[in-house]
């Protein structure tokens, strides 16, 4: 009995000696799934996650001047290719998470139609998107107004979000009445949870792909790189889906 209780806390010890802390920086449309994926990665594999969630261009300013992020999940993928060509992440590790969805979305239920209609009749005051330099979630939606023809009559109604966080936000408390956010952020049961939305056609943009890389400080990390594997397992791809997101 002994010697199995010794064994047992000799097996806890190294597991704990083993595990660590990989340091994050996620895309914010990525917030919920993420802090559903971290729990499931800590369970499994013994490491931690410490998640940072913000802009992906501010991400990639951060990381270049020296943040000590260690993996990247982007909304884009051409940040994690341009760390890449810029010796701030590894060559070769860079992959497809996701394909995002765009969603106009407003708290009010009756204010979007089924095919984003609203946004040439133009009966409301202001509407949210991210910041196109920033957040590619914004990119996507400025090509959605070009391509309604919409963009020169929207301009002056327009509120900037900091990211796709800050944009819904902005809806929410209705400081605008409907904004472009991310599916993901509305998403219950496969539909838009509560009030009125547009899912977007991939038509009227670019495909969203968003990749997850890492980063140079994480190079040698165990928990880094058994983040950047367990990315793109079955559990953390059935989580993916399971907010919207399409896969590669």
């Amino acid at each position: 009995m002994k010697n199995a209780l010794f064994f047992a806390l000799t097996a806890a010890f190294a597991l704990n000696g083993l595990a660590d802390t990989v340091q994050v920086a996620v895309a914010a449309n990525f917030t919920g799934p993420m802090q559903v994926i971290s729990v499931l990665f800590e369970r499994d594999t013994g490491h931690k996650a410490s998640l940072s969630f913000g802009a992906t261009g501010k991400f990639y300013a951060q990381i270049t001047n020296g943040a000590p992020f260690e993996a990247l999940l982007s909304a884009d993928n051409e940040t994690p290719a341009r760390l890449i060509k810029e010796s701030h992440a590894v060559a070769g590790t860079a992959f497809t998470y996701a394909i995002g969805k765009l969603v106009l979305w407003s708290a009010d239920p009756k204010l979007i139609d089924a095919k984003g209609e609203v946004l040439k009749k133009g009966e409301f005051r202001h509407i949210a998107i991210a910041n196109p330099k920033t957040a590619p979630y914004g990119t996507a939606a400025r090509q959605v107004m070009n391509k309604l023809g919409v963009a020169d009559k929207l301009k002056p109604l327009l509120v900037q979000g900091e990211n796709i966080s800050q944009t819904q936000q902005f809806v929410v408390t209705g400081a605008a009445e409907l904004g472009f956010i991310a599916f993901s952020q509305v998403i219950k049961n496969g539909q838009i949870g509560t009030g009125s939305g547009w899912v977007i056609p991939g038509t009227l943009h670019d495909p969203i792909l968003q990749d997850a890389v890492l980063l140079a400080k994480g190079k040698d990390k165990p928990a880094a790189i058994a983040l950047i594997n367990f990315l793109k397992g079955e559990k953390a791809q059935t989580v993916i889906k399971s907010f919207g997101y399409e896969l590669h």
